[in-house]
């Protein structure tokens, strides 16, 4: 039986609506599939619903989890149950979906990332191991890394609505909300950002190569030096670039040479493995600085943030990703950018720089 979907959930940090609307009636519309967008400001969630059904699969395909940029979690939106009975939500849910021929490796249980919510993701901690027992009895549930997650997203604890997404093309936590925590001697909760961004943004593959000891990184804007702590607790020696002060912890390290510069102007005398950048400056600006020492030779790989406008924050990004690419591209450079709006960001995205 061939599933088919009637449009996209989409999750997203409340107050950025607008911006996952506008992405993904960007992406869909130039694939032709047309819908239109359901959503309401600060309520985390944004709906597509196409105005003709098509195979699950197909929709998806149209852009890879990992290339879009505001969606923290993305599936195909394929149905919904509604007016759940109290005594035997878990039974209905489950006949529901082996009706439908659902077949999944795992189950994520999903709720909006607002206040609101709350009382929602209490019931689903409580819910979903008697859900998963109920879907394994009927053959719905069955444990595999080859075959589609299924998502219920519930706005309440008496409906849900029926998402799927194919192995290896979601975010790798559910809801796009990762369990990170702080590093000992962290000086900020900035260090978060560049923890969520190697596994947000980088392969395992990828991590594997470039995030070895012995290797030699530059963190411009360092102080007080959340990001450097990253580097040097994986063993890379940093050169933290910054006139303000690292924290005592970070330089306690051993792995860390503090340069009293300006982070725009400064080069390392010789190329580097990794430059990352978290300087507060207008987002094209850095996007240019990225792009240079990519062009110059000073680094092969760069992850940094670009502080985004309170308006046409879309537009922007989109800005400072023709910059880049026009830059490089004229220099004949095969490369790979990645952006990501990453749960630990605010008014700010997150974006991976790789030559290739």
């Amino acid at each position: 039986m061939q599933i088919q979907a009637t449009g996209l959930i989409l999750h997203c940090r409340a107050g950025f609506e607008s911006e996952v609307a506008a992405e993904v009636l960007a992406r869909c519309e130039e694939h032709g599939f047309l819908g239109v967008v359901h959503s309401q400001p600060d309520t985390a969630i944004v709906r597509f619903a196409l105005h003709d059904a098509v195979p699950w699969q197909s929709l998806l395909a149209i852009t890879p989890f990992a290339d879009w940029i505001f969606a923290r979690e993305r599936h195909a939106w394929i149905g919904s149950i509604a007016d759940l009975p109290t005594q035997d939500r878990a039974g209905v849910i489950a006949q529901d979906l082996a009706v439908r021929g659902l077949r999944c490796g795992r189950v994520i249980c999903e709720f909006a990332d607002t206040n609101a919510a709350k009382e929602v993701s209490g019931f689903l901690r409580r819910f979903t191991p008697h859900l998963e027992k109920a879907l394994s009895r009927v053959g719905v549930l069955t444990p595999s890394e080859t075959a589609p997650t299924l998502h219920l997203f519930f706005d309440t604890s008496a409906a849900c609505e029926i998402g799927l997404s194919a192995p290896g093309d979601a975010s790798p936590w559910p809801m796009g909300v990762p369990r990170l925590r702080m590093p000992r001697g962290a000086p900020s909760r900035s260090t978060l950002k560049l923890a969520e961004a190697f596994y947000a943004l980088m392969s395992e593959k990828e991590r594997d190569k470039s995030l070895r000891a012995g290797l030699r990184a530059v963190d411009l804007g360092a102080a007080p030096g959340g990001w450097t702590l990253q580097f040097a607790q994986r063993g890379v020696h940093v050169t933290a670039v910054d006139n303000g002060p690292l924290s005592a912890e970070v330089l306690a390290t051993g792995m860390v040479e503090h340069r009293r510069a300006d982070g725009f102007t400064w080069r390392p005398p010789k190329p580097v493995d990794w430059m990352v950048c978290d300087m507060v400056e207008q987002p094209a600006r850095v996007a240019v600085l990225m792009a240079d020492w990519l062009v110059k030779g000073n680094c092969r790989r760069t992850i940094f943030n670009l502080k985004l406008p309170m308006k046409k924050r879309f537009k922007e990004i989109a800005h400072c990703r023709e910059l880049i690419d026009k830059r490089l591209r004229e220099q004949g450079l095969r490369y790979t950018l990645r952006m990501k709006h990453l749960y630990h960001d605010r008014e700010e995205i997150t974006a991976y720089l790789t030559l290739i």
